[in-house]
């Protein structure tokens, strides 16, 4: 199976750890984050991983060349333009191809989802992509309805609403979980070019295409893309189940 780690973002919420190190090398509980992820997925059965590279990226690309995790681990070079989570995938195209699917892993997660239960629900939905998502807090919401379809994207702060598909029954609101299963024919109805957020790409496809929710609310998950929840997890955080201790 085949995989992303998105770590190329800049880790401005994370300053001042971000000051002289990447987001994907910042560390939880003495392990960097890429690592963690990387180890995760692993375990999940994954062989082939590409992680995508920007901000620091020298630093990333050392710190896989001097650690071997016993995979195949190329870069996706975004040294000169960062693409957002939209344009990351779509440059990786020519590593997925041949896959039947394949998964796309935010490096700033930590979760204790199945992810090979996740991997193999998306291939029985048939779905274009499915998405981890849970009920928590958020001022962005994606609503499903009573079939796991995407319908319609919210922002409860600023009253903005997309609605992109005639719900089957109610709706229920989520909030997306950075970790995400695509079918490789995803790429062969991307229009969009250079740097683009895949949660637009969703919306415009969820139109006519299944954009299944994998529902986790019983599973630990922890944001660490922001400074407070590094800081807070290292302190009070529990490891189990979260990060591989050797």
């Amino acid at each position: 199976m085949k995989g992303m780690i998105l770590a190329a973002g800049n880790g401005t919420r994370l300053k001042p750890l971000t000051y002289d190190i990447p987001k994907a090398l910042v560390k939880i509980h003495g392990r960097p984050l890429l690592g963690i992820v990387i180890e995760k997925l692993k375990d999940c059965g994954f062989t082939d991983l590409i992680v995508n590279v920007h901000h620091f990226a020298d630093k990333v690309v050392d710190y896989l060349e001097n650690n071997d995790f016993g995979l195949n681990i190329e870069i996706s070079d975004e040294r000169d333009q960062l693409l957002g989570t939209g344009g990351a995938i779509l440059k990786a195209k020519s590593f997925f191809e041949g896959e039947k699917a394949f998964l796309v892993h935010n490096v700033d997660i930590l979760s204790d989802i199945n992810l090979l239960e996740l991997f193999k629900t998306h291939l029985k939905s048939k779905a274009l992509a499915t998405m981890a998502v849970k009920e928590r807090l958020t001022a962005r919401q994606l609503l499903f309805d009573s079939e796991g379809n995407l319908c319609q994207w919210k922002n409860t702060e600023t009253g903005e609403a997309k609605n992109v598909r005639e719900p089957f029954g109610e709706l229920d609101a989520f909030a997306f979980s950075g970790i995400h299963v695509f079918d490789t024919t995803f790429f062969d109805y991307i229009t969009e070019t250079g740097r683009f957020s895949i949660i637009e790409a969703y919306l415009r496809l969820a139109v006519d295409f299944d954009i299944k929710a994998y529902i986790h609310n019983y599973s630990k998950w922890h944001d660490m893309g922001r400074y407070q929840h590094v800081q807070d997890f290292n302190k009070y955080g529990n490891i189990k189940g979260l990060i591989k201790t050797k």
